[in-house]
């Protein structure tokens, strides 16, 4: 019984002073760590699989419900993993813990959410020079195809008043997306 009780407080003692470790650097091929049970980079984004999804305190489902998505597809940043649990933090900077199976690979990103107004060019070409396809407004969610490491090529569809959707396709400038990081290079 005294093993169990010890080994107990040692499984206490690591979980919580093991947290720190789980440091938020930029991903960068340097600094970026591998995790234990995914093998994939830590930090890395991805997005919400469905909605509504709670995010817990802790990882497991004995944990409190820290704050729920109500939108899919939302970007997300996976800061540590614990076993099949990632702890993510959101645009806000709000983290909590969710299951592996809630959280899919596919990138997205929220468009200028620091922004209050003013939009974002969507253009025809990678070059910040090009032609001008769309406005986008802030906080617009998209989907990321590719990023050179100065801009994304990214899609969306809007639906217009009318109730007709439109899709666009185009490229924006990769500061101005949160859900990739900066210079960050994919296809």
């Amino acid at each position: 019984m005294r093993f169990f009780i010890s080994l107990r407080l040692l499984l206490v003692l690591v979980l919580a002073l093991g947290a720190p470790a789980f440091s938020v650097t930029p991903l960068l091929a340097q600094n970026a760590q591998t995790g234990a049970a995914s093998g994939l980079p830590i930090p890395r984004f991805v997005s919400m699989r469905n909605a509504p999804t709670n995010v817990r305190v802790g990882p497991g489902t004995n944990y409190d419900i820290a704050f729920t998505f109500l939108r899919p597809g939302v970007p997300v940043e996976i800061t540590a993993e614990f076993d099949t649990w990632r702890r993510i933090r959101d645009v806000e900077g709000d983290e909590g813990w969710v299951h592996q199976n809630l959280v899919v690979g596919d990138r997205t990103a929220l468009v200028a959410p620091w922004r209050q107004e003013g939009p974002v060019a969507l253009r025809v070409a990678t070059s910040p020079d090009s032609a001008v396809r769309a406005w986008l407004s802030p906080n617009m969610l998209v989907s990321v195809r590719t990023c050179t490491g100065t801009a994304c090529e990214i899609g969306l569809s809007h639906t217009g008043p009318d109730g007709r959707a439109t899709s666009y396709q185009g490229f924006v400038a990769q500061e101005t997306l949160w859900g990739v990081y900066e210079g960050e290079v994919f296809d």
